[in-house]
Order: structure tokens, then C-alpha cells, then sequence
């Protein structure tokens, strides 16, 4: 490893998702093995050939003050919030500079979205059609910006390191962790607040989506929709939410007490320039990413004991991430329990690599891996040990974990994350 890298760990977590409106929620839903799948009584998706999503199971709006709802995107209502409950979680009580605990030029934020305020875009472009142009809110740009939920957040807790929000479809929210990762090493920040959000449940995306054959049109049993592995899957179900965690330097944390969860390794990324949307068939981009993971830590595939995979329940893509495993960790995947928690919470898209982060971080903190649910027939090509059923405990000792998100384009983002 270079000798610049600083060591990386998780001193707070943040979540609100389609299980909870927090981490702590969130996680009991996990372990029970619950769906946050529904079906959609909006009007405006009557006729359409998809009529089931997983949205937040808490309203934005019922935590967040009106004023400022009016000025967000839901998008970055999300992500404040979440936000809200990491920097609280890691034990930070006001802005930076406020409580001497972080100086503000040494705290950035990274959280990232891969549609962005799409909501804001689609529902002003109504206001505009149908009331003029002198209706049209004058917070439209700043709510429909890609980087609006980062820069909101950076504006919450006065980041002054850096603001970022890498766009990289659904690989994005694991993609800004990894990017706040090498902030710290590099020496940028102390502290950053990291994670992604969307907040894309309308009904021109969902159509979209539906067009592209890529989601499932499982509407008459929304719970069992979302089936990563089993052989009647047909589909991704959308989701929507916020996951975050604030990563620190080891001897940022250490000076003020914090409490660590978890260290986080790093990453490997890579592209598999094979198709805007496909998936690649045989798994080759993926196995780069994990490769370069580790050739570039001190991770050895003997330590991992856990896989939160990316497993979006699409017959194509489960089957190439599986292969990419094997591949690269040999006979040390017959020891790795993979849990598929998109079969409850659907896909989050830019907010996947978030939510699923926590759900890793808290799986190595507690030591249990969360079920995967709606296996009945498990896929003939399906090559790995996947938790079914219940909650399964992992071991004691120093284990590591991985957490998977891949994107349209080909983006690739491999995390690993050890105990401590």
C-alpha cells in the first residue's frame, strides 16, 4: 500500500429507506426479512405496465420543516436526512468550527445521485405547461442539480474540503464512498460525509424503465417482486431513499473518542465498455474491479466472510456478478455469505451503494448477514453460499466483507470493509 494512505474508518451511520426512517429501523427490517415493495395508488400510474415500487417508508416531509422542503428536491431531503442522523450517530453536535470537534477546511462531503432532482425537473416542467412561466419556483435549478443533496449537506455541516457528487448511475453512492475514502488518505479531509440518495418514483422514469424491459411487472404481489437469484425473476423494483456514513481518519477519530464500527479498505473500480445498459455476460469488468480492491489493500479472500451483492434481480446481471466472484475468489467463496437486500428494499439506484454500505458496516457490527428473501427455486447458475430464510451469524475474529454496485455504462465499484 502506499505509504501516504491513512487508515479509514466508519464513525457514524445514517439511513432512511423503504424499511425505515432510520439506520436502526432499517436494520431490524433487514433482519426480519420484511419488503418495503407496495403498490402504487397514485393515479398517474394507473395505465402503466408497472404499478409497484419501494418508496421511503417515512414522508421527507413529515421530518422536515415545510419552508425547507419547498427549496429541496426529494432527492436531498433524503440525503439531509440521513445525513442528519450519521453526523449525530459519530457523536458531532453542531456545524464545524462550532464544537472544535472538526475544523470546517478539514471536512468535506461526497454524496452522490445518479438522476438527480428529476422529481423537481418533471414537476416544474408541469407548473410551466399548465400555469405559465410565472409559476415556476425559483428554487427549480438549485433542486433539480445532480450535486444538490451533496451541497446541501456540505452547507448543513459547513464542509469547506470539498463538495462532490460523482454521477455514475447505479454504482454512484458506493463510487462517492470510495471517492471520500481517497480524500482522507490523500490527506484533503479529516472527516467526510459520505453516501448517495434518489429519489426517483414518478411516473415518466417508471415507464421508462418498464420500456427497457428492465424492471418487474410483478403487480399483483408487490412483496414478492424483487427476487435476486430465484429462476422466476424478471426484473429490478424501484426504490427510493438515503444512505450515508461519516468516515474519518483512524487518528482523527481516536484523538476525540469516537466510536468505530468498521475500517474501510477501499475500493476497486473499473468499466466494462461492453454495452450503455447490458450488463457484460461473463462477469469480466466486475472481476477487475475486485481484483484491483486487492492488489491495492492488504485484503485477503480468506478474510471475507460477507458479500452485500448487487444482485438487482435482473436474469442477466445476477449471473455475471456471480461469475466475477468465483473468478477471482476461487474456492474462498464457498465461505462468503451473500445477502441480496434489494429483494426488500428494490433498487435505489444512486442511493443503492449508500444504503447498502450501512447494511455492510452494520452486518460486520453485529456479525449477522441479512436474508435474502422470495428465493423459492434458486438458479441453476447461481454459484454461491446465499443467506436464505433467516439472519445468518458470521464469525468471530477479524472478517471482512465486500459491498457490490454496478451502473449502466459499465461503472464498476467494489468496497471492502473490515472490523477493527
Amino acid at each position: 500500500m502506499n505509504s501516504t494512505n491513512r487508515t479509514v474508518v466508519v464513525t457514524g451511520i445514517g439511513a432512511t429507506t423503504p424499511l425505515g426512517g432510520d439506520s436502526a429501523s432499517t436494520w431490524e427490517g433487514l433482519l426480519a426479512g420484511r419488503s418495503g415493495v407496495k403498490a402504487l395508488e397514485d393515479e398517474r400510474f394507473a395505465d402503466l405496465p408497472v404499478r409497484i415500487a419501494a418508496p421511503a417508508a417515512v414522508d421527507p416531509a413529515d421530518v422536515l420543516p415545510r419552508p425547507l422542503c419547498r427549496k429541496l428536491d426529494r432527492s436531498a431531503q433524503l440525503a439531509l436526512i440521513a445525513a442528519r442522523e450519521a453526523w449525530a450517530d459519530a457523536g458531532y453536535t453542531g456545524k464545524a468550527g462550532e464544537d472544535g470537534a472538526i475544523a470546517p477546511e478539514r471536512l468535506g462531503t461526497v454524496i452522490a445521485s445518479g438522476i438527480g432532482g428529476v422529481q423537481t425537473l418533471l414537476d416544474q416542467y408541469d407548473v410551466l405547461k399548465e400555469k405559465g412561466a410565472r409559476r415556476v419556483s425559483p428554487h427549480t435549478v438549485p433542486m433539480l442539480m445532480p450535486n444538490s443533496p451533496s451541497a446541501n449537506v456540505g452547507l448543513e455541516v459547513n464542509a469547506q474540503a470539498g463538495v462532490h457528487t460523482p454521477v455514475s448511475a447505479c454504482a454512484s453512492g458506493a463510487e462517492a464512498i470510495g471517492y471520500a475514502v481517497e480524500m482522507i488518505r490523500t490527506g484533503r479531509a479529516d472527516v467526510v460525509v459520505a453516501g448517495g440518495t434518489e429519489a426517483a418514483i414518478h411516473p415518466l422514469p417508471v415507464a421508462a424503465f418498464a420500456s427497457m424491459m428492465a424492471m418487474s411487472k410483478n403487480n399483483d404481489e408487490p412483496e414478492k417482486a424483487s427476487r435476486p437469484y430465484d429462476k422466476g425473476r424478471d426484473g429490478f423494483v424501484l426504490g427510493e431513499g438515503a444512505g450515508v456514513v461519516i468516515l474519518e481518519s483512524a487518528e482523527h477519530a481516536a484523538r476525540r473518542g469516537a466510536r468505530v464500527y468498521c475500517e474501510v479498505l477501499g475500493q476497486g473500480l473499473s468499466a466494462d465498455s461492453h454495452h450503455i445498459a447490458q450488463p457484460e455476460p461473463t462477469g469480466r469488468g466486475i472481476a477487475a474491479a475486485l481484483q484491483s480492491l486487492l492488489d491495492s489493500s492488504d485484503l485477503k479472500p480468506s478474510e471475507v466472510v460477507h458479500l452485500n451483492a448487487h444482485a438487482t434481480s435482473t436474469p442477466q446481471g445476477d449471473l455475471a456478478e456471480i461469475k466475477a466472484l468465483r473468478k477471482v475468489l476461487g474456492d474462498d467463496l464457498d465461505h462468503v455469505a451473500v445477502s441480496a437486500t434489494k429483494s426488500m428494499t428494490g433498487h435505489l439506484l444512486g442511493g443503492a451503494g449508500g444504503i447498502e454500505t450501512v447494511a455492510t458496516v452494520l452486518a460486520l457490527y453485529h456479525r449477522m448477514a441479512p436474508p435474502t428473501i422470495n428465493v423459492d427455486e434458486l438458479d441453476d447458475g447461481i454459484d454461491a453460499d446465499i443467506v436464505r430464510g433467516e439472519p445468518r451469524p458470521l464469525p468471530e475474529g477479524t472478517i471482512a466483507a465486500i459491498n457490490n454496485s454496478f451502473g449502466f455504462g459499465g461503472h464498476n465499484v467494489v468496497l471492502a470493509l473490515r472490523t477493527v
